[in-house]
């Protein structure tokens, strides 16, 4: 375990453990008042945020600058025998233009977490500095042991610190992934063994305090003792404000009653723990707990997130909210 300088270091972002624990700011958002709806969604603040980013239209469009009629509007005196037939565009045009759209799409950057693949290692970190590190392990759930490869998720929070979510298996390749930065939380989306394993042991390195669902703690309990508890109590609605990350944490309840998933709007990405895999909900061993609970928190939390959200699960490779939404039918 690293050396602190009794809390003191003036370059460490907690002065000392009082500090540190509130500096996490772990909040519910507050209800409106009487008359009003409750807070707005994660993808209602997604949408604010996005039209607070868009640039301001231009007070005149370019035909309207040339005096020319803007939009569909039709101009003076047209009627329609005064409509012109327009030659239609020659093959090779057609076949050019085709082609630049192709290569526009073939320019568009490739999700290096969408590999198919389950090889452990180490993969990132991507253009958000996010990392991606792939251990295996054993789950045991209902009296059945199963091999797995489980997702642990590494994001930069700032300069000198980072988030892990869902530490699974191993605990040294996980800290060798971290490096010389400060682990300032580690959040778990649910207390299942591949979302906890490794849970103390990264948290100790830093002395970060870890984040869960109170609704998780008897399964908690079952791989880790009484002894040592989550410091963080996290429910959806609430929010997390860790390094330069604001991090909303959404209700997922299904495979668990205390699965939750982490959205970081100005990354574009969810990380589903279980919830959500790509094509599929996610089973718990070979079952599902509580599938109609489960594809409700898919529709209503997940895939009403912008199209282009980034779902980054506890396995397998990563996907979108726009890819799953055609999917989803099916499984209904």
């Amino acid at each position: 375990m690293r050396e602190r300088d009794n809390g003191r270091n003036a370059t460490h972002p907690y002065p000392d453990e009082l500090e540190r624990y509130d500096a996490v700011f772990w909040k519910r958002k507050p209800k409106k008042q009487d008359g009003q709806e409750a807070t707005d969604s994660a993808a209602e603040a997604a949408e604010k945020r996005d039209e607070e980013r868009a640039p301001e239209e231009e007070p005149e469009t370019a035909a309207a600058a040339a005096g020319e009629p803007a939009g569909d509007a039709e101009p003076e005196g047209a009627g329609s025998e005064d409509v012109v037939d327009t030659p239609e565009k020659s093959d090779a045009v057609a076949g050019a233009e085709s082609a630049e759209e192709d290569s526009g799409k073939d320019d568009a950057p490739a999700d290096v977490f969408a590999d198919a693949g389950e090889e452990v290692g180490v993969t990132g970190p991507d253009d958000d500095r996010i990392t991606r590190v792939r251990t295996a392990g054993i789950f045991e759930f209902d009296g059945e042991k199963s091999e797995v490869v489980s997702n642990t998720w590494i994001v930069q929070a700032d300069d000198e610190g980072v988030v892990v979510i869902d530490p699974a298996h191993d605990a040294d390749a996980i800290l060798k992934a971290v490096g010389d930065r400060e682990v300032y939380l580690v959040a778990c989306t649910n207390a299942y063994s591949p979302h906890i394993e490794s849970a103390i042991r990264v948290a100790e390195e830093s002395e970060a305090p870890i984040a869960l669902h109170p609704r998780e703690m008897r399964a908690w309990r079952r791989h880790h003792g009484a002894e040592h508890r989550p410091e963080i109590e996290v429910e959806g609605q609430g929010a997390l404000d860790i390094g330069d990350l604001h991090i909303d944490v959404l209700a997922l309840p299904g495979t668990s009653p205390g699965t939750v998933g982490y959205y970081i709007s100005e990354l574009g990405v969810v990380f589903s723990g279980d919830t959500l895999r790509k094509g599929e909900p996610g089973m718990v061993g070979n079952t599902y707990i509580d599938y109609t609970t489960q594809l409700a928190s898919i529709g209503e939390a997940l895939l009403s997130l912008p199209p282009d959200t980034r779902i980054l699960p506890d396995r397998g490779p990563a996907t979108t909210s726009g890819a799953e939404s055609k999917n989803f039918d099916s499984w209904v």
